[in-house]
C-alpha cells in the first residue's frame, strides 16, 4: 500500500519513518510531524505558510507567471499536462508561493516551495517568482525567507531551467550588497539546481530534522559512479557535523528560530546602559588608567585565568546577552566547537558574538578542544564576522584559549591561512568591535578574534605571544620556569593596560570572576554596553582608519625615519 503525502484529504495517513498509521486531523494538530517516530512529513506551501507566518497582516503575493511549454517538450506526457496535473493536484499556479508579513512581529518576505507541484522543480515561473520576491524584500528592506523543496531543475524546461541558477544567485547577491538578512529554510529533499544556487547562498541555512540536501541525489551517485554512500549521507544531522548549514529546528521550533534570526537582521537602537562617567556598574568597575590597578603576581594570574570553574563564553552569553542563536559551520568543510558564534541581543542592541568556548570539565574541554580553534574555527567567525558587518550588527569578541590547535589536521587544513584571514577580515570590518579577554589570551588563536576598536580584559585574565611554559620550554629549556617566565612576558591586565594593548580593564570579584558570576556579568555587561555605545557614534570609514592605526602604533619608534630604510 503505498504511504500518502500528509498534504492530502485522507483521513489516514501511514507514516514512512516508523509505518504507523496516523489520523490526518491529529497529524495536523501536530504539524505534520509524527508523534511516534517525529518524522517530518512532507507539507504544502500555504500550510507551511500558516505554520510559519503571524496571521495578521499576511498578504499573498499574486506571481502572474507561468510555466510555458517552449521546447514542446514529450515525455510519458506532454509537458503542458504535467503542469496540469500538478495544479489539480496541489491548487497552486505554480510550485512556489510568496507572501508578505511578519514571524512574531518581525517582518519579511517569503517565497515557499511546494514538493507536490512537479517535485519542486526548478523551472522559469519558479525563478522568476524568486527573483520578485528578492525584489520585493530589498524594496521593501525586509529580510527574506526561503523555504525550499525541491528535486532538482525542471528537465521539460531544458537550458532555460539551468539558466534560473544564475538568475536567482544574482538576485541573492544584490541583497547581500543591500545588507538585507536572508534565512534559508531547508526541507526534505532539497536536491540538484536549487541547492546549488539560492537555497545555499543565504546567510543562514536552518534545516528540519533529516531533510535531506545536496546537488546530486543518492540515486543518481550510485547508478552514476557506483559509489556506495554513508549512513544518513545528505541529511541534516550529516550536513551539520561538517559545517554545511548552521542548525537544525524541529518544525515546532522553527517559527520561534526565525523569530530570533529576523529580530537579529532588524536596525537596532544604541545599547541602552550607564554612560561615560556615570555611577552604573561600568563606571565603578572598569579602570582606564593603570595607576588605579594593584599590580598582579604573574603566575597566580595564570592560574586563575585557567580556573576550571571560571565563567566560560557561553556562560557570559546565558547571562549578558538575550536571545542568542548560535549559528554552527564554515560552510567548507566542519564546525569547531572550540568557537561559538552567532547574533543575540545586548541592552536592546542587535549585536554578533563570537567567543573561544573551554568547559568546566575534563569532558567539555575534551569536547571543546580545550578552546583550541582549528581553521574551520576561524572561518567559521569570519564568516560571522562578515555577516555582521553586512547587517550592520556591532561585533563582541570573548577570548579565552591557550591558543590555536598545534595538531596535523589544523595544519594540513591551513592553521596559518586561517588566523590570518581572520586577522586581516576584522581589520577592516566597519561595524563597532570590542573585545573582551575573559580567561587566558594565548597567541596568535587569541589576536585572530581580537583585532577590535576596544580591547577589555578581566582583571585576572592573561594575553601573551605564549604560553609561559612554552616560553620557558624554549628560553630556559625549563618548563618549570614558567612562573619566571610569566613575569617577564608581562601578561597580566594591569600590566597590558600600562602597555596600552587594552584599553580597560573590567574588576573581578574579590577572588576571581568564578566566585560571582552574576556581578561579574552585570559588569561586563555593562562595560560592553558603555564602550558600544560611544563606538555607535563613530562613521563606519572612521572606525576602521581609527582600527588600523591602532595596531599600526604598536612597536613604533618614533626616532625612526626613512632613512632607516634606505
Amino acid at each position: 500500500m503505498p504511504t500518502q503525502d500528509a498534504t492530502s484529504d485522507t483521513a489516514w495517513v501511514i507514516c514512512p519513518g516508523c509505518g504507523e498509521v496516523l489520523y490526518r486531523k491529529r497529524l495536523a494538530r501536530e504539524l505534520d510531524v509524527c508523534h511516534g517516530c517525529g518524522h517530518h512529513h512532507r507539507v504544502g506551501a500555504r500550510a507551511r505558510v500558516e505554520q510559519l507566518l503571524d496571521d495578521a497582516g499576511l498578504e499573498w503575493v499574486d506571481v502572474p507567471e507561468r510555466s510555458a511549454d517552449v521546447l514542446n517538450f514529450v515525455d510519458t506526457l506532454p509537458y503542458p499536462a504535467r503542469l496540469s496535473r500538478a495544479r489539480r493536484a496541489t491548487g497552486l499556479g505554480e510550485g512556489v508561493v510568496v507572501v508578505t508579513g511578519t514571524v512574531a512581529g518581525n517582518p519579511l518576505v517569503a517565497a515557499v516551495m511546494d514538493f507536490g507541484f512537479m517535485g519542486g522543480s526548478l523551472g522559469s515561473a519558479i525563478g522568476e517568482a524568486v527573483v520578485r520576491a528578492a525584489d520585493l524584500a530589498l524594496r521593501r528592506r525586509v529580510p527574506l525567507v526561503l523555504v525550499c523543496a525541491s528535486g532538482g531543475a525542471r528537465m521539460q524546461e531544458g537550458a532555460l531551467a539551468l539558466m534560473q541558477m544564475a538568475k536567482t544567485s544574482q538576485a541573492l547577491a544584490q541583497l547581500d550588497e543591500a545588507g538585507i538578512l536572508t534565512i534559508s529554510v531547508i526541507t526534505d529533499p532539497t536536491f540538484g539546481g536549487v541547492a546549488a544556487s539560492f537555497a545555499t547562498l543565504c546567510d543562514v541555512l536552518v534545516a528540519e530534522p533529516r531533510a535531506r540536501l545536496g546537488f546530486a541525489g543518492p540515486r543518481v551517485i550510485e547508478q552514476t559512479i557506483r559509489q556506495k554512500l554513508p549512513p544518513h549521507f545528505q541529511t541534516a544531522e550529516f550536513l551539520l557535523e561538517r559545517g554545511l548549514i548552521d542548525v537544525i529546528r524541529p518544525r515546532r521550533a522553527l517559527r520561534a528560530t526565525l523569530a530570533r534570526l529576523l529580530a537579529a537582521g532588524r536596525p537596532g537602537p544604541t545599547p541602552s546602559g550607564t554612560g561615560p562617567g556615570g555611577a552604573g556598574p561600568a563606571a565603578e568597575s572598569v579602570i582606564r588608567d593603570p595607576a588605579r590597578l594593584p599590580s598582579v603576581d604573574a603566575w597566580t594570574a595564570v592560574r586563575t585565568a585557567r580556573d576550571l570553574d571560571r565563567p566560560t563564553t557561553l556562560d557570559h552569553i546565558a547571562h549578558v546577552f538575550d536571545d542568542f542563536e548560535e549559528l554552527r559551520g564554515d560552510r567548507v568543510s566542519g564546525d569547531c566547537p572550540a568557537i561559538v558564534g552567532g547574533p543575540a541581543v545586548l541592552n536592546g542592541c542587535p549585536v554578533m558574538v563570537i567567543g573561544h568556548q573551554k568547559g568546566h570539565s575534563f569532558g567539555e574541554l575534551r569536547a571543546r578542544n580545550h578552546g583550541m580553534a582549528t581553521p574551520q574555527g576561524y572561518r567559521k567567525a569570519v564568516r560571522l564576522m562578515r555577516m555582521a558587518a553586512k547587517l550592520s550588527l556591532p561585533l563582541i569578541t570573548l577570548i579565552d584559549t591557550p591558543g590555536a590547535y598545534p595538531g596535523l589536521e589544523a595544519e594540513e587544513s591551513g592553521q596559518a591561512m586561517a588566523i590570518a584571514e581572520a586577522i586581516r577580515c576584522m581589520g577592516g570590518l566597519p561595524t563597532p568591535i570590542v573585545s573582551c579577554v575573559i580567561g587566558e589570551g594565548g597567541s596568535g588563536g587569541a589576536l585572530a578574534i581580537g583585532v577590535a576598536d576596544e580591547v577589555l580584559m578581566c582583571s585576572n585574565a592573561t594575553y601573551s605571544v605564549i604560553s609561559p611554559e612554552g616560553c620557558a620550554s624554549i628560553l630556559w629549556q625549563d618548563r618549570a620556569m614558567a612562573p619566571v617566565a610569566a613575569e617577564a612576558l608581562h601578561l597580566t591586565a594591569p600590566q597590558l593596560l600600562r602597555l596600552g594593548i587594552a584599553d580597560g580593564v573590567i574588576l573581578e570579584p574579590e577572588g576571581g570572576a568564578q566566585r560571582d558570576r552574576a556581578l561579574m556579568a552585570e559588569r561586563l555587561r555593562a562595560a560592553l554596553t558603555d564602550s558600544l555605545r560611544n563606538l555607535s557614534l563613530i562613521e563606519p570609514d572612521e572606525l576602521r582608519k581609527t582600527r588600523r592605526a591602532r595596531f599600526r602604533s604598536f612597536g613604533e619608534t618614533a626616532d625612526i625615519g626613512e632613512a632607516a630604510f634606505t
